[in-house]
């Protein structure tokens, strides 16, 4: 899985040196070449490690939008086979009544795919490594970054230096490029982490998306393919508070399940067993930039918000959208994707709508962590009004499609 990496050597100059060949920066590369634009893709990780059976059980919801990019760029034959569709998703407050059910309209399709991030990183990295103007540089520590201004240049551990136009920064919530360019981040942590578990359960969940309530954090169960023995299976993502969150870990799969169990009540029938149990800290960040001169940022190194709408992934991949477009009609005009004019444009596209979403998730994470049953109450009377206003539940409905707004061109149906 080394790709074209063997073959780039010092001074093999291509438009982009992205920093990070996660979901996000190896879609970017993907989606550049698609369009010409050539690229280093620099990784710490491992390539084998990611794709092995058990490594990640996290599992991603790839909206309506996203879907599309994948498809744009040549990935959906790869993909098709491992998703399920996200039908319809309930909101409920504790189980109790007033839920409310998203379900578009059988010419909209469905609300999106549920993948295990496993077969995303398999499809991705498979035609990265067939990609003549992507060279992959897996297993590789970056110790120094230059931005100047007549391109950008990344010296690899060894010795090794990689030259481009435009430097991205797609490392996640602890980039570093980041971090050494000074741009401002906001932040702050929930104190509560996010248990990740696949359940294996007695009745099909009919591909609808659950978000259950609880005063101590949301408990999301999303529909997965039925198993190799048909057997009906959802992933869990479980909020507790950090505090907690060591003592579920270490619960025995019996102990787990019951807990699992009184937070989801009779949905899914007889709970018959749960795979291995990870987790990981929630928080919530955003930058006060985008770009820099001959840098820009996609993805958690940019936002970092909470789970609790399934938007993470997406909002990065509405990042790589845009970028990707910017650029391209950069060279259509003659400009390197350097150029400060692009970075400016893709800020003003991607800045506010970002911002806006993680503000959104984070304002419903606190809404509903409110307790008492005043609070509760509150919740379920405007559930029930959104229910049954028509307009209001389509705007819903496309923002979790990603299907408002300005739509990049390779988002697009």
């Amino acid at each position: 899985m080394n790709g074209q990496s063997e073959q780039a050597v010092d001074g093999d100059r291509r438009d982009l040196v992205i920093l990070g060949g996660g979901l996000v920066g190896m879609t970017l590369a993907l989606a550049a070449a698609r369009h010409g634009l050539s690229s280093h893709v620099v990784d710490r990780a491992n390539p084998s490690d990611l794709t092995a059976e058990g490594f990640d059980g996290r599992a991603s919801a790839i909206s309506t939008a996203s879907w599309n990019l994948f498809t744009n760029i040549g990935l959906a034959d790869a993909l098709e086979s491992h998703g399920c569709p996200i039908a319809e998703i309930a909101v409920s407050d504790q189980l109790k009544p007033g839920e409310i059910r998203f379900r578009p309209g059988p010419e909209e399709g469905s609300l999106g795919r549920m993948f295990a991030n496993r077969q995303l990183r398999l499809a991705l990295f498979k035609a990265a490594a067939a990609e003549p103007l992507i060279a992959w540089h897996p297993r590789a520590e970056v110790i120094h970054r230059e931005r100047g201004p007549h391109g950008v240049a990344v010296t690899l551990a060894g010795g090794t230096q990689l030259r481009g136009s435009l430097l991205v920064a797609a490392e996640g919530r602890a980039s570093p490029t980041r971090d050494e360019a000074g741009i401002g981040l906001a932040k702050w942590d929930y104190h509560h982490r996010a248990i990740i578990a696949g359940l294996v359960h007695e009745r099909a969940h009919d591909n609808v998306a659950w978000e259950i309530f609880w005063p101590e954090g949301p408990f999301a169960l999303l529909p997965m393919l039925d198993d190799a023995a048909g057997r009906h299976c959802s992933a869990l993502v479980w909020t507790v508070s950090e505090q907690d969150a060591a003592g579920v870990l270490k619960l025995s799969d019996a102990a787990f399940l019951g807990e699992a169990r009184a937070r989801m009540g009779p949905l899914f029938g007889e709970i018959l067993s749960v795979g291995p149990r990870s987790s990981y800290p929630l928080g919530f960040q955003h930058t006060a930039r985008i770009v820099e001169d001959r840098l820009a940022l996609v993805g958690d190194a940019a936002h970092g918000i909470h789970p609790i709408a399934g938007q993470g992934l997406n909002l990065g991949l509405r990042d790589v959208g845009a970028l990707v477009e910017v650029l391209a009609e950069g060279a259509r005009l003659g400009l390197e994707p350097g150029d400060a004019q692009l970075l400016a444009r893709y800020q003003r596209w991607r800045g506010l709508d970002s911002f806006s979403v993680a503000l959104a998730t984070d304002g419903l994470t606190r809404l509903f962590g409110i307790p008492g049953r005043t609070a509760s109450a509150v919740r379920r009377l405007g559930m029930g009004g959104v229910e049954r206003l028509g307009p209001l539940k389509t705007w819903f409905m496309d923002e979790a499609r990603g299907v408002s707004g300005e739509v990049p061109a390779l988002m697009r149906g």
